[in-house]
C-alpha cells in the first residue's frame, strides 16, 4: 500500500478555489510544486504511487498524485518541493480537524476517490457536508 502526506489548503474555501490558485501557479512556473520547509523521510515510499491530500475548511476533498520530490533554495534557504500532478482528484469528504505542516497518510485511511460523473460530486460542497456530518454520505 503506498504512503501519502495530508496538508491543509490553508486560505481556500473550496475546491473551485483551489483549482484556481493551482492553475494560475502552473502558468507562472509550467509546473505545480508546493514548497515546504521539512523534507519527508519516506519519500521513496511516497513516490511509489502516494499522493498529497487536501484539508479544505475542515474535510479532506481532493488528493494529487506526487511526482518528484527535490530540495530548493526558497527565500535564502533550504526547502523542499513537492512537485504535483495537475490533476485534482475529488475524493469523498472525510472529517478532518486541523493540524501543523503536513502529516503522513497510510493507504488504507485514505478516502475513496469520488467516481467520475457522480452525482454527489455535482453537490454543492456545503451539502455534501451537512449530509457527511449526518452519516447519510
Amino acid at each position: 500500500m503506498a504512503l501519502h502526506l495530508i496538508k491543509l489548503a490553508v486560505g481556500a474555501e473550496s475546491v473551485a478555489d483551489m483549482a484556481a490558485w493551482q492553475k494560475q501557479r502552473l502558468k507562472a512556473r509550467g509546473e505545480l510544486l508546493h514548497i515546504t520547509r521539512m523534507a519527508p523521510k519516506h519519500a521513496d515510499e511516497l513516490l511509489k504511487g502516494g499522493s498529497l491530500y487536501w484539508v479544505v475548511k475542515g474535510f479532506i476533498r481532493m488528493r494529487q498524485k506526487l511526482v518528484e520530490i527535490r530540495p530548493i533554495m526558497h527565500k535564502g534557504s533550504a526547502h523542499t518541493a513537492l512537485v504535483l500532478d495537475p490533476k485534482l482528484v475529488l475524493v469523498r469528504p472525510t472529517p478532518r480537524r486541523a493540524f501543523q505542516g503536513w502529516r503522513y497518510l497510510e493507504g488504507k485511511d485514505t478516502p475513496r476517490d469520488l467516481p467520475k460523473g457522480a452525482a454527489d460530486s455535482a453537490m454543492p460542497e456545503e451539502m455534501r457536508d451537512k449530509l457527511v456530518e449526518l452519516g447519510l454520505l
